[in-house]
């Protein structure tokens, strides 16, 4: 087991201030964000620039994904004055991308998907400029809850395979890798405008030729986007970090994504799925 951090995750602390002014914005409308609940290693990055990526539909998830920081267990009622929140959030924030993700909400009839849709279409109705991009969960493989989220027309649908089949059973038990490439390859089908995008943490055990193995089926379902990242253990008792891979490594996965026909690929030891995702978005736009 890897415990030790390489020398290049290396971050400067964040100003105290900075830090402070998000907590109060956020705390103030009640939002939560992935950044905290995920104990993201970016998340002085984001608040320093006044970007987060909100966490919708509470903050207790219904799954038991041991690579996640994320609260489980039995979640609160889902707060209808969430859709509010999150949009004078955006506007007091001045944001131009906006990243929305939510715990997995499996005692929900549609999986929250109607939440998801209604916080689309209040961000669009405020600012028709913005370009919204939603990170949603599986929805149990429900097409019609897929559905509702794509008639509210989000720029982004991203889902996260997070690791390769083979170590779904310890890493994601209550997913399943092809319910999540057919939730990606329905949504283009859905929406062939729509962009699509998927992300993968390393350093959980698999071999390059597995991660290699993921992106083939990835390029398969359409995805355009991709981000690779390594993962950190959030406590000793998640899944432990088997090892570091090197930046080389990632460079390679870069290059090796490209050749397979993402538009973009972000891979790099601190790449999060959120994390600069405007840039991402944007560099696609600008290569089109």
């Amino acid at each position: 087991m890897a415990e030790r951090l390489p020398p290049w995750f290396k971050k400067r602390m964040p100003k105290p201030g900075m830090m402070a002014e998000m907590n109060a914005l956020l705390g103030g409308l009640h939002l939560n964000t992935i950044c905290q609940s995920a104990l993201c290693p970016n998340i002085g990055d984001c608040f320093s620039r006044h970007t987060a990526t909100f966490l919708v539909l509470g903050d207790t998830c219904t799954r038991n994904c041991t690579f996640c920081a994320v609260s489980k267990g039995k979640p609160e009622p889902v707060d209808p004055d969430e859709p509010a929140h999150v949009a004078e959030a955006v506007a007091r924030l001045k944001l131009r991308h906006v990243v929305i993700t939510s715990v997995t909400r499996d005692d929900l009839p549609d999986g929250g998907a109607a939440h998801f849709a209604a916080i689309i279409r209040l961000l669009k109705q405020q600012d028709s400029r913005l370009t919204v991009e939603v990170l949603v969960p599986d929805f149990r493989g429900s097409a019609e809850a897929l559905r509702t989220v794509m008639v509210a027309r989000p720029d982004v649908l991203n889902h996260n395979v997070e690791t390769v089949p083979r170590l779904y059973p310890e890493v994601r038990p209550m997913a399943d890798f092809s319910r999540s490439i057919g939730l990606l390859k329905t949504a283009k089908a859905m929406d062939p405008t729509v962009t699509t995008k998927s992300g993968l943490m390393v350093g959980l055990g698999e071999t390059p030729e597995e991660v290699a193995g993921a992106m083939e089926s990835l390029r398969a379902a359409d995805c355009d986007l991709l981000t690779i990242g390594q993962y950190l253990a959030p406590s000793p008792k998640h899944h432990p970090v088997v090892n570091f891979v090197t930046p080389e490594q990632f460079d390679e996965f870069a290059r090796l994504g490209k050749r397979m026909g993402f538009r973009e690929v972000a891979s790099a030891p601190l790449v999060r799925s959120s994390f600069e995702a405007a840039a991402l978005y944007g560099k696609m736009n600008a290569n089109a």
